[in-house]
């Protein structure tokens, strides 16, 4: 077994289990969180990918234990559904051997890394990443459980619309920089020394109040006026970021759609079956490393302009005991009718798990039926209220508003 994977089941097995109720925390291997189908585990992959044989066996592991569903984040990890309590311990022994578990909770929760998917063999990501992950591991900054980190060094950044708190990044000039979230510029450094650099930026956030009741980030932190110490503000631009890309051909890979932001054991064990490895992304895609040609496979979506990927659902009742209405039929229903460009998301509360960036349609489930808001999110104040589904099929062109 992996160093970083030991650990003692039955030590971990009594906390987990009487946390299984608790509420507002993201799910993770250690802490799996109860939900209407089961408890979900949460698998973080290291660097942000997986092996075909650990795809393979997370596969077999999900119908073992689990009802066989397999969920993409927006965090770029990957959620087991449906595990069954008496499911849990083997399901951790068993992705401890794959060296997908961490020691303890606590630095399972540290280790909150987004890696951009485009990388190449050589060059510094992969270092990156895994540098970083060691030194999380090594150090307790008190930092909020939300607050990470994002390592995006290409010749363009495609992370920039993802949520992550420190950023390492390309120079627009030369080099890489370790840039604040909310911070137009970074810090200059050299390649060994920006992990620690962000592990700085990192701690000065703690100092300077920035978490407050294990909450806060960067961009709200920076907002408020407070100022980055001189060592660490830096004036360095980054380069020019992208828009975040769709399925199709890269030179890294095959980069594919799972509608809707789920996949079934077997079209995981099949996607594990086309490449050496599968690279996470936060856009619930998935890369194939090295694939030159787009797979052909039931829930896979290859093409950009496909109408399922303007649209967002979270897991939705049955399968959530929080959610007031099922989510994902409803949103693959009404996917036709949004107009390329647009986004539509459909959460089963107010909570808005799946998608909590405006959106320019949002239909959040209530006790009395779904509340629209338009260019907004689950919080913000309803266009209409109490609508029931068969009143949104039945005339989805309302959705957008008046023309």
């Amino acid at each position: 077994m992996d160093d970083a994977a030991q650990f003692d089941c039955g030590q971990f097995a009594e906390g987990v289990m009487n946390g299984f109720a608790i509420k507002g925390w993201c799910p993770s291997a250690l802490r799996p969180m109860l939900s209407g189908d089961g408890l979900v585990v949460r698998i973080r992959p290291r660097g942000g990918r997986l092996t075909a044989a650990q795809a393979s066996r997370i596969a077999d592991l999900a119908e073992r234990h689990g009802n066989g569903l397999i969920d993409l984040t927006g965090r770029a990890n990957l959620q087991i559904r449906g595990v069954r309590e008496d499911g849990h311990e083997p399901l951790v022994v068993a992705l401890a051997e794959l060296a997908l578990v961490d020691p303890d909770e606590q630095t399972e929760t540290r280790r909150n890394i987004l890696v951009a998917p485009f990388w190449r063999a050589g060059d510094e990501t992969k270092m990156l990443a895994a540098g970083l992950e060691r030194a999380l591991a090594e150090r307790r900054l008190g930092l909020p459980e939300k607050f990470g980190f994002a390592v995006d060094c290409g010749k363009q950044r495609v992370l920039s619309h993802a949520s992550a708190d420190i950023r390492i990044e390309r120079g627009a000039y030369s080099g890489l920089l370790v840039r604040a979230d909310g911070a137009r510029d970074g810090r200059t450094v050299a390649g060994d020394a920006a992990i620690a650099t962000a592990l700085a930026l990192a701690s000065w956030f703690v100092a300077s109040g920035g978490a407050r009741g294990g909450r806060g980030r960067m961009a709200s932190h920076i907002a408020s006026g407070v100022e980055l110490p001189q060592g660490l503000a830096g004036n360095a631009r980054p380069v020019p970021a992208t828009a975040s890309p769709g399925p199709g051909l890269y030179a890294a890979g095959a980069l594919v759609g799972l509608t809707p932001g789920q996949l079934g054991s077997d079209t995981l064990k099949f996607l594990g079956t086309l490449a050496p490895g599968l690279r996470m992304t936060p856009w619930r895609l998935l890369l194939l490393e090295g694939v030159r040609e787009m797979p052909n496979h039931d829930g896979v979506v290859t093409c950009a302009d496909d109408p399922l990927l303007r649209v967002t659902a979270c897991a939705g009742a049955p399968s959530c005991p929080e959610a007031h209405a099922e989510t994902r039929t409803l949103a693959a229903a009404l996917a036709p009718h949004i107009p390329s460009g647009s986004h539509l998301h459909v959460s089963g509360c107010a909570k808005g798990c799946a998608h909590p960036r405006p959106s320019a349609v949002t239909l959040v489930g209530t006790r009395s039926g779904f509340d629209l808001v338009r260019n907004g999110t689950t919080r913000d104040r309803p266009a209409m209220r109490a609508l029931d589904r068969a009143e949104i099929l039945g005339n989805p062109g309302a959705l957008m508003g008046p023309r």
